[in-house]
């Protein structure tokens, strides 16, 4: 799992940076106007971060190798970190959370993250991710802010797991959940946020933080079908 992680971080960073744009738009219309040149700089210094462990060759020298639940934690905890550090605005301490969070669910997996167990690892993650948002920006789904997106993906990753789905059906289910719930944000009325300031002007606008989270969870369903 460490390493199909890793893989979405970078992925991820690679689309964040061509939709930083397009995301920055959607922010101009309702928001703080910074919303994708904030996401941009902070997935940049996860890519940056991640190329530094590499050069340095971490874990290397340990006496035991940490086990791939461990591994995993440990790069979650990194990418929330760099976010809660770099990120300005009120994306990164929420997306830094979400990733310390999934990082914490990850590493109480009992079963490990490899093979069949990875895919409920990845659900707890997304679930614990979900509820760290909900609980620091005070928010509920339906008030036009990422959860808008993420609860719907991640209660759509736990049907197909219980359903009996593998890695890449389970994303893809997040992925299409998190797509139409982003989309969905467009008639609602904003109320957490720069966006509630506006009232019914908010209404007929595509969340950008919504639309932020769609775009991670289609960069991890595609790692995970390749």
């Amino acid at each position: 799992m460490h390493d199909a992680l890793e893989a979405w971080l970078r992925l991820a960073a690679e689309r964040i940076h061509v939709e930083a744009p397009a995301l920055t738009s959607l922010d101009q219309a309702i928001g703080d106007g910074d919303h994708g040149i904030n996401i941009d700089r902070g997935f940049t210094a996860i890519v940056a971060a991640l190329d530094g462990q590499e050069r340095s060759g971490a874990g290397a020298g340990s006496d035991q190798e940490p086990s791939d639940a461990e591994a995993s934690a440990l790069l979650l905890r990194t990418a929330g970190k760099t976010l809660i550090s770099t990120v300005g605005g009120a994306s990164g301490p929420l997306y830094g959370t979400a990733f310390l969070r999934a990082a914490a669910a990850v590493s109480s997996t009992d079963a490990g993250t490899n093979g069949a167990h990875a895919q409920a690892a990845l659900v707890a993650a997304l679930e614990a991710a979900a509820a760290g948002i909900a609980a620091l920006g005070k928010a509920a789904p339906g008030e036009k802010t990422m959860l808008d997106a993420l609860v719907p993906a991640s209660e759509a990753a736990r049907a197909a797991l219980e359903g009996g789905g593998d890695l890449a059906a389970v994303t893809a289910a997040a992925r299409d959940a998190a797509e139409s719930g982003a989309a969905a944000t467009i008639p609602m009325l904003a109320r957490k946020g720069r966006a509630s300031y506006l009232g019914e002007r908010s209404v007929g606008h595509q969340d950008p933080g919504a639309t932020s989270s769609a775009l991670l969870l289609r960069a991890l369903a595609d790692v995970a079908a390749s």
